[in-house]
């Protein structure tokens, strides 16, 4: 690869010109490990962007890509169908609460995003409910980077530069560090900011608003955990008031909690749901939406052209996709990955916390195989240490002040270890 033709790529969410100077390259990956291109093996602590759990290059994964191209690797989605898309929708709800039993394939957790907007609006025009044109997010959340998804979310950096989003209203952020800080699991206080949402109502009028979309756990925005109660208490605001409750399970749906889903864990009823990461362990692109019966009949039933839901991409329900989805969910279940991630719950727990002897660490957040370390430090300084551990050959995240982890659901305590130590080892450089 000639380096001096870098800028010829500009690549996502990277500061391409530093990236330029000194490129960060991986050649091929396994388990639990990249390789760059200087041969080194780096300890992946991120399931590489949240969506690798089953580990790189999952033997089974890899089969039925291989298989799948071989056989038929492009089938049209308007107006035709294949059998394995049938077979993947069956499998992913026989894994979601009773209630969602719906599919619709998208790409990306982005495009699912916009999808699950434009079905709820679609929904509450098709019943009737045609005033109902306003959508909710929340701030500090991320989904996604459509337009619609970009509107919604509420991470002020992502939107700056474009001044042509759709209009939504944002509740307040469920962080509250001052009460929180370095709470274990799921914090104690903060179910009063629900309320938030009813102020929305009262302001906008719950006759004018279509959904509310939010994270379980705000993954992207730095591992914001819901404290005890809120999630219950926002939906009972919702279906109180008729709003559509979408839930955006990009990052913790697929055993990220040690559930199949967020909702499970929570115990909430959501009309709609987003997928993606997880659903091929990053192999191929895939998202998906999971819609409720009654979003589903309420669009079907009340349809008045032959169209029921005006939407979709040509590669909805691609067949590679597919096997790929297939293969991962069914290696999920035979491996009882998702029972691992609540044996190894608490051991990433204790460790994560063990960073709090950090004086520049000013919280650490944790839930699930999820966690994220938060610093006094600039996002400079942050990115600093980030370089660090990469250069000590671990994988993390960094956004802003934070540093995110999420190890694959295979991670052994003992490469859970060499994650804390080497991350603790670089802050300790950095600082000194």
């Amino acid at each position: 690869m000639n380096k001096e033709n870098m800028n010829k790529l500009l690549k996502p969410f990277t500061p391409n010109r530093d990236f330029n100077k000194d490129p960060r390259l991986f050649v091929s990956s396994d388990g639990m490990y990249f390789t760059n291109d200087k041969g080194d093996k780096v300890l992946d602590a991120c399931s590489a962007l949240w969506c690798c759990s089953l580990g790189h290059n999952h033997k089974k994964v890899v089969e039925a890509i291989k298989k799948q191209a071989e056989t038929m690797y492009f089938s049209p989605s308007f107006n035709f169908g294949h059998p394995l898309e049938y077979e993947l929708a069956e499998e992913i709800t026989s894994i979601t609460p009773k209630n969602l039993n719906h599919v619709f394939f998208t790409n990306s957790g982005s495009e699912s995003v916009d999808s699950a907007l434009k079905m709820a609006l679609a929904y509450q025009k098709a019943i009737g409910q045609g005033s109902r044109t306003l959508i909710i997010g929340r701030h500090s959340s991320y989904h996604g980077v459509n337009f619609g998804g970009t509107s919604v979310g509420g991470l002020l950096g992502v939107k700056k530069d474009y001044n042509n989003l759709i209009k939504a209203v944002h509740i307040s952020s469920i962080l509250d560090i001052e009460k929180n800080a370095f709470s274990k699991g799921i914090p104690k206080y903060g179910k009063e900011k629900a309320k938030s949402l009813q102020e929305a109502i009262n302001t906008y009028g719950a006759e004018n608003i279509a959904a509310l979309i939010m994270e379980p756990v705000a993954g992207s925005g730095g591992v914001h955990v819901p404290p005890i109660g809120y999630l219950e208490e926002i939906e009972k605001i919702c279906k109180a008031n008729g709003i559509l409750l979408i839930i955006d399970e990009v990052i913790t749906g697929f055993g990220r909690l040690g559930t199949p889903f967020a909702v499970q864990k929570f115990n909430i009823d959501a009309d709609i749901i987003t997928l993606a990461k997880g659903l091929t362990n990053g192999a191929i692109p895939m998202g998906a939406v999971v819609a409720s019966d009654k979003v589903y009949d309420g669009l079907i039933d009340n349809a008045k052209m032959p169209m029921e839901f005006l939407h979709g991409y040509t590669y909805s329900g691609h067949p590679m996709a597919c096997a790929a989805g297939f293969a991962s969910l069914k290696a999920y279940k035979e491996e009882k990955l998702f029972d691992r991630v609540l044996e190894l719950e608490d051991f990433w727990q204790e460790e994560i916390h063990k960073l709090k002897k950090h004086k520049c660490i000013t919280d650490i957040r944790n839930i699930g195989l999820m966690g994220a370390i938060e610093f006094s430090l600039s996002p400079a300084e942050v990115f600093d240490i980030y370089k660090q551990c990469f250069k000590n050959s671990l994988l993390v995240r960094p956004n802003g002040n934070t540093i995110a982890m999420s190890p694959a659901f295979i991670a052994s305590k003992d490469e859970i270890k060499t994650m804390i130590e080497i991350l603790s080892d670089a802050i300790d450089y950095m600082q000194s």
